[in-house]
């Protein structure tokens, strides 16, 4: 039998235990659902009425109505991606430390980071992948049958659509555990969603609109050095397009999301192992 657990196993095995912990309390995981959806459609409303005064966000930027749904969607689906799996567990590293249970998961035969990072899975923030996909579907539809530069989807983009979504989620997850590994050094690290809120309040909206003037700077620090910009403008305009014909710089930042993607989750290894190293036992 193999020494080395299956790391596929272990996280369908998480998995179904937080479905039948959410389901012990039906009426707080269907509130939480329903928050959740009330919080996506007030965004659409939101946009909608910016739309009714603005064609495009930003001046000659291509983003028009439904190009930027599909960006919204997009961001949508790789935020609850991140909401549901990494979120909860990076959220819960602090406690982990203060209450000794981290001794335990260092003694535990998987790895560590794999360990706390997936143990428990917020289904309640999947909803928004459906409301995601809808947004995508209904935003596509119009870009697809509108008589002026209509949508065409080849079989690249739909290939490369979902990978660069789940690069997208692996960047912010590689950002998620760093900022929770931070406990071991603060002691209890109780601002974790003010960073992430922070942060990737820099991701919400295309990078278009921070290459000029004051916004230049922030275009240059959080697409090279935190990499959040890549992660939804990448799978956002492989979908909407939304100029016509490519910029010359499109495909080399899809080299570079994934270039960004590998130094992240190498980035955040390193930075949780050496505050391991600093980790000082409860029973010390």
């Amino acid at each position: 039998m193999s020494e080395h657990p299956s790391y596929g196993k272990v996280l369908v095995t998480f998995a179904r235990n937080s479905l039948i912990r959410d389901m012990t309390f039906r009426t707080n995981f269907l509130l939480e659902c329903v928050s959740s959806v009330s919080w996506t459609l007030m965004n659409v409303g939101f946009y909608l009425i910016i739309f009714s005064h603005a064609p495009y966000i930003g001046p000659e930027s291509g983003w028009g109505k439904y190009e930027f749904f599909v960006f919204l969607g997009t961001t949508w689906l790789i935020n609850s991606l991140v909401q549901a799996f990494c979120m909860p567990n990076a959220d819960e590293f602090s406690e982990l430390i203060r209450t000794g249970n981290l001794d335990f998961a260092l003694l535990k035969p998987i790895d560590t980071q794999f360990l706390v990072s997936f143990q428990r899975v917020e289904w309640s923030a999947l909803v928004n992948v459906v409301t995601a996909v809808v947004l995508l579907s209904v935003s596509l539809w119009h870009l697809t049958t509108r008589s002026v530069q209509p949508l065409v989807l080849d079989g690249i983009v739909l290939l490369l659509y979902p990978l660069y979504v789940v690069m997208g989620a692996a960047i912010l997850y590689s950002l998620t555990i760093a900022l929770a590994a931070t406990s071991i050094w603060l002691g209890r690290n109780q601002s974790l969603y003010d960073f992430w809120f922070y942060i990737t309040n820099f991701a919400r909206y295309p990078m278009e609109i921070y290459r000029r003037g004051w916004g230049l700077p922030l275009w240059g620090f959080f697409t090279f050095v935190i990499p959040v910009l890549v992660v939804v403008n990448v799978p956002a305009r492989l979908l909407a397009q939304p100029l016509h014909p490519r910029a010359w710089w499109e495909w080399p930042l899809a080299g570079f999301a994934l270039l960004a993607t590998v130094l992240s989750l190498l980035g955040s290894r390193w930075v949780f192992n050496r505050a391991l190293l600093s980790y000082r036992s409860a029973s010390s």
